[in-house]
C-alpha cells in the first residue's frame, strides 16, 4: 500500500513490540477482515498508512500514540462474518469492544483510547475524532478498507 524505509519500519516495530507479539494480537491473524485480508494484516496496513501520512505530510501527530492506536483500533477479537447473529451491528459496536479488550490488556493513553473509540466515524456519528491522531487513523482505515475490499478478494 505504501513504501516505508527499513528505518521507518523499525520505528513502527519498536512502538508495537509490547503489543504485536501477544497471544490476543496474534489471534487476529485468524479473523477475516476485508476480502482475503486478515484483521492483523488490516491493522498493520492502517498502521503503515497512518505513519506514512503523518510523516510525509508533517501532520504533527504523536507517533507512538498514532501507531499503537492504529494497531489496536480493531482489537475486537472475533470474526464479524460469523452468521450466529451476535455481530449484526458490528460496524456500530466493535469500537467499544476493541477499546474494552485493549484496555483490559494494556495501559492506554487518552489519544490511543480516542483513536480506537472514534475510528468508525461518521458511521458512529457521535464518536467524532477529537484529536489529529484519531482523524489520521479514521482516514487511513477508510482508505485501507476500500483497497482491501476492492483489490484483495478471496
Amino acid at each position: 500500500m505504501v513504501t516505508l524505509t527499513p528505518a521507518e519500519l523499525e520505528e513502527i516495530h519498536a512502538h508495537l513490540h509490547n503489543y504485536m507479539h501477544t497471544e490476543e494480537a496474534q489471534s487476529m491473524k485468524g479473523f477475516c477482515q476485508h476480502g482475503a485480508v486478515s484483521t492483523y494484516d488490516h491493522v498493520m496496513n492502517v498502521v503503515r498508512l497512518s505513519y506514512y501520512l503523518n510523516k510525509r505530510f508533517r501532520l504533527g501527530a504523536d507517533m507512538r500514540s498514532l501507531v499503537v492506536g492504529s494497531f489496536l483500533h480493531d482489537f475486537y477479537l472475533y470474526d464479524w462474518h460469523d452468521n450466529d447473529g451476535t455481530h449484526r451491528l458490528h460496524g456500530f459496536t466493535h469500537p467499544q469492544r476493541a477499546l474494552s479488550n485493549a484496555s483490559r490488556l494494556f495501559a492506554l493513553n487518552e489519544k490511543e483510547q480516542a483513536i480506537i473509540r472514534q475510528h468508525m466515524w461518521p458511521l458512529t456519528f457521535r464518536a467524532i475524532p477529537s484529536c489529529r491522531e484519531s482523524m489520521i487513523v479514521c482516514l487511513s482505515d477508510k482508505i485501507s478498507s476500500a483497497i482491501e475490499t476492492l483489490f484483495h478478494r478471496k
